[in-house]
């Protein structure tokens, strides 16, 4: 999912951007009243749980991976705004470091993954589970919400990449991504419905079904009732 550089132009890279340094200014403002010595250490350990788990990328058609993120776990586990923050981080020491996602489009892969899927994710999970705390219905809301969350975030890249020959091309020559939407949004979706989404899925819900065993206390979704 991590889109290289060369494929969006100005006009798409810029704005997202400007659009996650808002996110991202905000996430600092919020968590700053509630951040301690004793929660930077799980904010570390999140970010980089994220950044290992996304280093398994898988190539696919379409001029980008696939991969979990992680992202949605985090912000159950932590809150939609720390996961902003953990999930970013994670990726721009992947785009500066590793090469892995282009320097232009940091803003948009940091929005797709690192605001996208903590918030999406979050709230399918409260709204899926209801006032249920224990059980089956829980663990499956932590599956629905790492697949929801991923597959959103999966279409909105194919969506940012594959509008490029729409909007950015010369003399009918595409400057920037060279697959349209018809081949960018069937190569996204359908990876991320058929395996990656699973895969977020499973992490979720395994990985939630451990704390609600361990210490259920420390679930950030789960005290917001």
């Amino acid at each position: 999912m991590h889109i290289p550089d060369g494929y969006l132009s100005p006009q798409t890279y810029i704005p997202f951007y400007a659009l996650f340094a808002g996110f991202l200014a905000a996430a600092l403002k919020k968590i700053r009243s509630v951040l301690s010595a004793q929660t930077i250490p799980y904010l570390g350990m999140a970010s980089a749980f994220s950044f290992l788990i996304m280093m398994f990328n898988v190539p696919i058609p379409g001029a980008t991976t696939g991969h979990a993120v992680g992202a949605g776990l985090i912000a159950i586990l932590l809150g939609p705004w720390s996961a902003v923050i953990a999930v970013s981080v994670a990726l721009i020491i992947q785009a500066l470091i590793f090469g892995d996602g282009g320097i232009t489009a940091i803003g948009a892969n940091c929005f797709n993954m690192g605001v996208v899927i903590p918030f999406v994710s979050y709230w399918s999970f409260r709204f899926i589970k209801g006032k249920t705390r224990e059980g089956r219905r829980v663990i499956a809301a932590a599956f629905a919400a790492g697949y929801i969350g991923l597959n959103v975030a999966a279409l909105l890249t194919a969506v940012e990449f594959g509008i490029q020959p729409l909007i950015a091309s010369e003399a009918g020559r595409p400057l920037y991504a060279p697959y349209g939407l018809s081949v960018a949004v069937p190569a996204m979706a359908l990876e991320h419905l058929l395996l990656f989404g699973i895969i977020e899925g499973l992490v979720t819900a395994v990985i939630l079904k451990f704390f609600l065993i361990s210490d259920p206390a420390s679930i950030h979704a789960m005290k917001e009732e």
